[in-house]
């Protein structure tokens, strides 16, 4: 799979892991921070191994320079860029391009949830009774579970496109969440519920998270925080 072949081929669509693996345009914007230093675990120099317990994870992830939120607040697709208000985009450095990981939120039908189009290695194989454009590698963080692998007739928030680059070393505040960009993949925390998760080619990761239940029907995996 591959982000920029997903928004452009499910476009012509009619109908609107431990380790595995549109919105309208708007024109105003804003900024929300998730709270510093939650933790008084010490600031971990190396990313988390998937046993770490979400203290040590949400330190590492303060840990990154923060960035600032005012310039995550658009989505750029063949040159034409969106305003999306409230909602926040960015994009891994492994750049703007197909192999790219790429985040979102959705305010307007999801709450602010975040999702994110990783180019997994080893993405869940679509369910037997699932019907529609199956995504291998959308990937749904509410706080309280994760999903990979769902069911998408349209590339839905990503219709305008992907975020500017979050910086390897950097980390954004966003709502209830930060994530941070690091080589190994990108690292995310939701405070409310404080779990986590790697978001990674190599599999999705989870911290907090370690249950891991039947899914629905058009569910790849799905693990309770």
């Amino acid at each position: 799979m591959r982000i920029t072949g997903l928004i452009a081929t499910s476009l012509l669509v009619a109908g609107c892991s431990q380790s595995i693996g549109g919105q309208a345009q708007r024109t105003e914007t804003s900024s929300s921070t998730a709270p510093l230093t939650t933790s008084s675990a010490p600031p971990s120099p190396t990313p988390p191994p998937p046993d770490t317990p979400i203290a040590g994870v949400i330190a590492f992830v303060e840990a990154g320079k923060p960035a600032d939120p005012a310039g995550f607040h658009s989505a750029t697709r063949d040159g034409t860029t969106t305003e999306l208000a409230d909602d926040v985009a960015f994009t891994m450095p492994s750049g703007t391009g197909s192999d790219a990981t790429t985040c979102m939120t959705d305010a307007k039908y999801s709450g602010g949830a975040l999702a994110c189009l990783v180019d997994l290695a080893d993405p869940p194989p679509r369910p037997q009774d699932a019907y529609g454009e199956w995504q291998g590698g959308w990937v749904d963080f509410d706080g309280s579970s994760v999903l990979v692998g769902s069911i998408h007739g349209d590339p839905g928030r990503f219709t305008n496109g992907h975020g500017p680059e979050l910086p390897y070393g950097e980390s954004l505040a966003f709502g209830d969440y930060r994530c941070r960009a690091d080589p190994v993949g990108l690292y995310c925390v939701n405070y409310a519920h404080q779990s986590a998760v790697r978001f990674s080619e190599t599999g999705i990761a989870t911290y907090a998270c370690a249950k891991q239940i039947t899914p629905p029907a058009d569910i790849g995996q799905k693990f309770v925080c």
